[in-house]
Order: C-alpha cells, then sequence, then structure tokens
C-alpha cells in the first residue's frame, strides 16, 4: 500500500481549489489555514482519504469568522446569562447590519457638522419613558452605577441599606464596586429589615446619595421591613435607583418587579438599569432622571470610557421603536400555544423514531438574569430521558435543556417557533449517536 504520507495533497495545493478560495474570502486566510492544516495531518495519519481532504477541510469550517457558537436556548430561561441574555429582534438585527458601515451616528448630514451621539437611541429611550427629564446610556448597568459613583461620590458617603449590598454576576460585588470608585458606604439596617429612620440618621454633610439596589436573584421573606422609593425621596439627598433588570414600565406578570417609570414616579432623581434583561436589547447601562443630573454624569470625563458603540445604539434603537422583541414577546407567552408547539415537535420526532421515548409535557420557565427570582411562568417542554443531554449539547446545532427529576426538558419559552423544526431534527440526531 502506498504510505498516506506520500499521497496527502500539498497545503498550496487545496488552499488554491476554488471552493477553499472563496472560503478564505468569507473567513479570512488564517482560519482556513488552520482547518486545511489540520485535515491534512488527519490525511498522514490515514484518518482522511487524499481524495477527500477538500470536502473534509470545507466541512470543518465555522460558518462565521467567530468561535462562538448559535445555540437553541430551551432551558425555560428567557434571560439567560450563559447564553448571552436577550436574544435581539429582527429588527434590532438588521439595525446591527446597516450600523456595521460608515453611518452618520456623530453627523449632522443637513449641515455637515458634527451631531449628539447616538441621538435616535436616546430620543427612543426617553420616549419610552417621558417621566425621566434626561436620558444617557453607558455599555452596561454596572457602569452606569461606576459613573454615578464616580461623579458625584469620590470621597463622600453612600448610603445604602445592608440588605441591598448584592453580589451580581461572575462574583462582582455592589459593595466592593462603589468602593473602588473612592466612595464610602455607609450601610444602614440589617440584612432583612431597614427603616426609613436608619436612613435619616444617616444623612449628613458627607452623604453623596442613598442608592437604593434592586436584589438580584434572590428573594428576602417572613420577618422583613424594606423601604420604598417615594419614602426614600423625602431625604435632603439624591436617590439613585438601582432597578437592575431594565423594565421600563410595570409589568402585569412581574408586579414585584421595579420599572424605571414607576421609580422615577415615586421621586428617584436617577434610575439606572441594564438594557439587555428585560428590555429585551443589547447590552446597556441605561441612566434615566433628572435632566441636570443627567448631563452633569455624560459630560464627565469617566463617561468617555464608558461610550457605548455604533451597534449597540441601533440595536437599542430598534428594540425600542421596533416590533416586540423576544423577551417580551416570552413573558406574555401563552402555555396552550407553547404546549401545542411542543407536541408537534415531539410528533416530528416520533415519525422519524417511532419509538422515541419523547412527550410533550407542562413546564414551568423563568425570567432569568437577575429579574424576578421567585416568579414562575408557564410553559411547556419536549420531555425525554437525561441521558440524551449531552448529545444534543454537543451537537451540530447544540440544543440546552434543563434536567428535572430525571427527565430532560426541552422547553420552549425562550426558543424561537421558527426553530422548532431544527429542534426536532436535532433530537432525531442525538437519538441517532447511539446514546442509548
Amino acid at each position: 500500500m502506498e504510505d498516506p504520507r506520500r499521497a496527502t495533497p500539498r497545503t498550496d495545493a487545496v488552499l488554491a481549489d476554488p471552493r477553499v478560495r472563496a472560503a478564505s474570502g468569507r473567513l479570512g486566510d488564517t482560519l482556513v489555514k488552520r482547518h486545511v492544516a489540520t485535515v491534512l495531518d488527519r490525511c498522514r495519519a490515514g484518518e482522511v482519504s487524499p481524495a477527500d481532504v477538500v470536502d473534509e477541510a470545507l466541512r470543518s469550517l465555522p460558518a462565521a469568522a467567530t468561535s462562538l457558537r448559535p445555540v437553541l436556548n430551551a432551558t425555560g430561561v428567557v434571560v439567560h446569562t450563559n447564553l448571552g441574555r436577550a436574544p435581539l429582534s429582527a429588527a434590532a438585527v438588521e439595525a446591527v447590519r446597516l450600523a456595521s458601515g460608515a453611518t452618520d451616528v456623530e453627523l449632522d448630514l443637513a449641515t455637515g457638522q458634527r451631531d449628539r451621539r447616538g441621538r435616535g437611541a436616546l430620543a427612543a429611550l426617553a420616549a419610552a419613558v417621558p417621566e425621566a427629564g434626561g436620558v444617557h446610556v453607558v455599555n452596561n448597568g454596572a457602569a452606569a452605577l461606576a459613573l454615578v459613583t464616580c461623579a458625584l461620590a469620590p470621597g463622600r458617603e453612600v448610603v445604602v441599606s445592608r440588605g441591598e449590598l448584592v453580589e451580581i454576576g461572575d462574583g462582582f460585588r455592589i459593595p466592593e464596586l462603589l468602593v473602588s470608585l473612592g466612595a464610602r458606604l455607609r450601610e444602614v439596617g440589617t440584612t432583612n429589615r431597614v427603616r426609613l429612620s436608619d436612613y435619616a440618621d444617616a444623612v449628613g454633610d458627607e452623604t453623596a446619595f442613598v442608592l437604593k439596589v434592586h436584589p438580584s436573584n434572590f428573594v428576602v421573606s417572613g420577618f422583613t421591613a424594606d423601604v420604598p422609593v417615594a419614602a426614600l425621596a423625602t431625604l435632603p439627598v439624591p436617590v439613585v435607583a438601582d432597578i437592575g433588570s431594565g423594565l421600563l414600565r410595570p409589568h402585569p406578570r412581574l408586579p414585584d418587579e421595579p420599572s424605571a417609570a414607576a421609580a422615577l414616579a415615586d421621586g428617584a432623581d436617577l434610575v439606572t438599569a441594564s438594557g439587555d434583561k428585560l428590555l429585551g436589547g443589547p447590552q446597556a447601562g441605561l441612566m434615566l432622571g433628572k435632566a441636570d443630573l443627567v448631563e452633569a454624569l455624560r459630560r464627565h470625563p469617566f463617561a468617555r470610557a464608558l461610550r457605548v458603540d455604533k451597534l449597540t445604539l441601533a440595536a437599542l434603537e430598534a428594540t425600542l421603536t421596533g416590533p416586540t422583541p423576544p423577551v417580551a414577546a416570552a413573558l406574555v407567552a401563552d402555555r396552550g400555544a407553547l404546549l401545542a408547539r411542543a407536541e408537534r415537535v415531539a410528533a416530528d420526532v416520533l415519525a422519524a423514531v417511532p419509538d422515541a421515548p419523547v412527550e410533550a409535557v407542562a413546564s414551568v420557565g423563568a425570567v432569568g438574569g437577575g429579574g424576578a427570582p421567585g416568579v414562575d411562568l408557564p410553559s411547556a417542554a419536549v420531555s425525554l430521558p437525561e441521558r440524551y443531554a449531552v448529545a444534543l449539547r454537543t451537537g451540530e446545532v447544540p440544543v440546552v435543556g434543563r434536567v428535572h427529576q430525571g427527565r430532560l426538558l426541552l422547553d420552549l419559552l425562550a426558543l424561537d417557533p421558527a426553530d422548532d423544526p431544527r429542534l426536532a431534527s436535532a433530537v432525531v440526531a442525538a437519538m441517532d449517536t447511539g446514546t442509548d
């Protein structure tokens, strides 16, 4: 037999193939060369036929020049942090595409003069929350609170309840963030109870502002006492409300979730929030409040370090002005409609694998992303044995579900209906891997 190393095609010959050259134009030479080299090594090892090298190299290439892979979110968690939080609406995706080239992001085309950056997104945010005298956008929710602290509280005190010294994602903690920017914390109350008098006793000449933080991912119940924004607004210092999740207006399914409009109506001087959670847009930090305060924050030198790019501005504007984004749609989804979808997916799987252990079941989803902890969202799922979880997660189309009582639930709450056929195909492929 001929030594496979001698029969292996030369690298330049493979790269010269028209289909490989076309892939290089789409993905870049470096990425394509790396995949070609890997396939050639497999050919030398006898794992790939020399005649199949080009086809195998093309099959191994990613769909785009990024290591990120699209995933079907079948967890039932609407805003899943590990899966990128809010999926963008089709309108927002199109806005990002249009903004990817040269745009008038800081140019008035009529006059040819420089203009306010992101004016469209800012106008849309102001229109969505008319209770705000001014609005500004930075690159995430923590950045919004950081800018407030850096501008208002260096060397001064921030009064905050002990029960609101929360940890956000990946081990980051609000108190450490504030202290790192030069503020001094004045903690009041206890973990479970705080009164207005506690705040009043702490407020003094050194107070920069009172901070009201919405607890993320947990609920304190039982022997508790809290002070609402309306009461804090009676104190002789600014009140900053960090509502976290980005709910702009009250939502009927989330009665206990604070909203920007309600906090401002109750007297908060400034509200900070995320744009990629309940708002359903791109990662961004929203700042809404008194016009003079917001303008002072916008003009602060640190604001330049937190500036958002044109892609974020485009996606945010489209989220605010366009059709209902996926997160908002999921929050009001009807369980009956979801169950009908689950039944169709299960039927498609059974049509391909008649003895497949799948069934449609009612389930319960969650908001996620630190929003509305403890709120159950009615949903439905395709149920199958837990043993298929790995095969689905590592398949050609990765599917991430959740395991409950020995069953893998592929929840449809956060899944685009257009992806139902892909979900069914992925389940069939997982069953064909021999997981049994």
